[in-house]
């Protein structure tokens, strides 16, 4: 580890269950953001400055003027610009060291678990059902760590699953087709709330990534920001999950 990077992450290095170690073990990971929306921004963000080893971007949508709101990655003078190169070039100014690919091809069955074998662990910041569920399959195919996240009007949500066997995956969550799918384009969303959950996921991949703490692996995190409370309840694998049952 150069001098540059000692001073980079010293106030990570400085906590007793990270160290160089841990600092080490983030620079030679690898990781797939799926949106770089509301929720991917702050992820994008936090894993760049923390020092991750490569990113790989994932999100076929431009900028556009209702997206600057919430989504911290991009400016005003990018709207019309693909967010991955829009993201891109933040993440670049914000530490030039990580690698930075952007995902070209679209994300389907057949592609996405090849491209989930290539990394140690997926952040998955979409906003609708049929991504999401493509995006566990894949995870539990290749038995890759998934952190998932989702927030719409002033609630938000957060969980981890392992992608080991015995352990729930995100159809377990949502048994059904997502066909009562909500988007903040129809429901609205306070600006913060996909930063704190977009954070949480970035807190919770840095933990897998370094082997640091304790997962929310079985475990789902609510937040209601009106009343700015917090549930975690329980999530037990289902046996009879299409997925990852059997």
């Amino acid at each position: 580890m150069t001098d540059d990077e000692l001073l980079r992450y010293s106030r990570q290095i400085l906590l007793p269950q990270f160290g160089i170690e841990g600092q080490e073990r983030l620079r030679a990971s690898s990781a797939l953001i799926v949106g770089l929306g509301g929720l991917g921004s702050p992820v994008a963000m936090y894993l760049a400055a923390a020092g991750i080893g490569r990113l790989l971007l994932a999100d076929f949508d431009a900028v556009d003027l209702s997206n600057l709101q919430r989504q911290i990655l991009h400016t005003s003078e990018r709207i019309g610009q693909s967010k991955v190169a829009s993201a891109i070039t933040s993440l670049q100014a914000l530490n030039p060291d990580v690698e930075l690919i952007p995902v070209k091809p679209s994300l389907t069955d057949k592609s996405l678990p090849e491209l989930v074998g290539q990394v140690d662990i997926v952040i998955d910041g979409s906003d609708n059902f049929p991504t999401r569920f493509a995006v566990n399959r894949a995870c539990v195919t290749a038995r890759v760590p998934l952190v998932s996240g989702a927030a719409i009007r002033m609630e938000g949500q957060v969980t981890c699953f392992s992608g080991q066997p015995g352990g729930p995956c995100y159809r377990c969550l949502y048994p059904d087709d997502g066909s009562t799918d909500e988007t903040c384009s129809a429901n609205g969303i306070l600006a913060p709330v996909v930063g704190i959950i977009g954070s949480i996921q970035a807190a919770e991949a840095i933990k897998i990534l370094t082997a640091v703490g304790s997962p929310l692996f079985g475990r789902l995190l609510l937040l209601d920001a009106l009343t700015m409370e917090w549930r975690s309840i329980r999530l037990p694998a289902d046996p009879a999950c299409p997925v990852c049952a059997g």
